[in-house]
């Protein structure tokens, strides 16, 4: 498998100087099976950038897309996704829960209001998938899991023939106030073995409390959870729009420093806009 990030930030796009190291589009990741299968995660602006080289190298294949949850920083790039907008691309749009199942039915995005062009009329042919279990897409299996987030929000596991996968938590509070939909130890199990633990880590403990209950997690507790996981890379994703590229090295310096003392097999990293993995069965 081979996984790029097209976008890492949270909540809003911050361009500018300070961010161009790290990048400031909203979340997009790329996950390619080892038949070549093309899945995304997530529509923020990164995917304007993925749907222009898939234009390129004339991708012809079904492109398989996975939202999270229909906040804007998660969706707002699917408008200028360029293949939408091409008779010959096949996209295939799952909803693996019934609130996703609504909001894609006729997303809120498309409906003349909130952007010109209507659903009903791009161009693309576009597939919904309702399927919730044992969903197999070209050489991978996909399963999701609910997270702790305001107005709900599903990550996913990704496992491929080759003994590779991506274990996807975005938009996810470890340590929310009152009850939790899903415990931190399930979200281990879950993610267990993983080659590649994608985890949003857009606080600091400095943030807190004041940000507790707004659905994003501490860095620290998203190591931790790295390590249950026993993952053999953890990236911390879906970062806060005020912190720039210097205070994202200072983050991966920790991070690094960390894992090195506390989870010696795992590779802590900060994700960083097209950075490409490839992963290991």
């Amino acid at each position: 498998m081979r996984v790029t990030f097209h976008g890492v930030r949270g909540s809003i796009p911050t361009p500018g100087p300070s961010t161009v190291r790290y990048g400031g589009n909203t979340v997009c990741v790329e996950a390619r099976m080892a038949d070549g299968t093309v899945i995304v995660l997530d529509a923020g602006t990164g995917i304007r950038e993925l749907g222009k080289q898939l234009i390129r190298e004339r991708y012809a294949a079904p492109i398989h897309l996975f939202i999270t949850h229909g906040h804007w920083d998660h969706i707002i790039g699917l408008p200028f996704f360029g293949p939408l907008y091409a008779k010959d691309t096949h996209l295939v749009l799952h909803a693996v829960t019934p609130l996703a199942r609504e909001r894609t039915r006729d997303p809120i995005i498309f409906d003349g209001e909130h952007f010109p062009v209507r659903f009903a009329d791009l161009p693309a042919r576009i597939e919904h998938d309702e399927t919730s279990v044992d969903l197999r897409i070209g050489s991978a299996r996909v399963r999701h899991i609910e997270l702790n987030h305001p107005g709900s929000c599903v990550g996913f596991r990704i496992d491929d023939d080759d003994g590779s996968s991506l274990c996807y938590l975005t938009d996810n509070e470890l340590d929310p106030p009152g009850t939790a939909t899903t415990s931190a130890a399930a979200l281990a199990r879950f993610a267990a073995g993983t080659s590649l633990l994608v985890h949003d880590a857009q606080y600091l403990p400095s943030d807190m409390p004041a940000k507790r209950g707004w659905g994003h997690s501490v860095v620290g507790q998203v190591l931790a959870l790295g390590k249950d996981a026993e993952a053999r890379v953890l990236a911390l994703h879906h970062h806060d729009p005020e912190r720039d590229d210097d205070a994202l090295d200072r983050i991966a310096a920790d991070a690094d420093a960390w894992a090195q003392e506390h989870a010696p097999a795992m590779k802590a990293i900060v994700a960083r806009e097209g950075v490409e993995l490839e992963l290991k069965g």
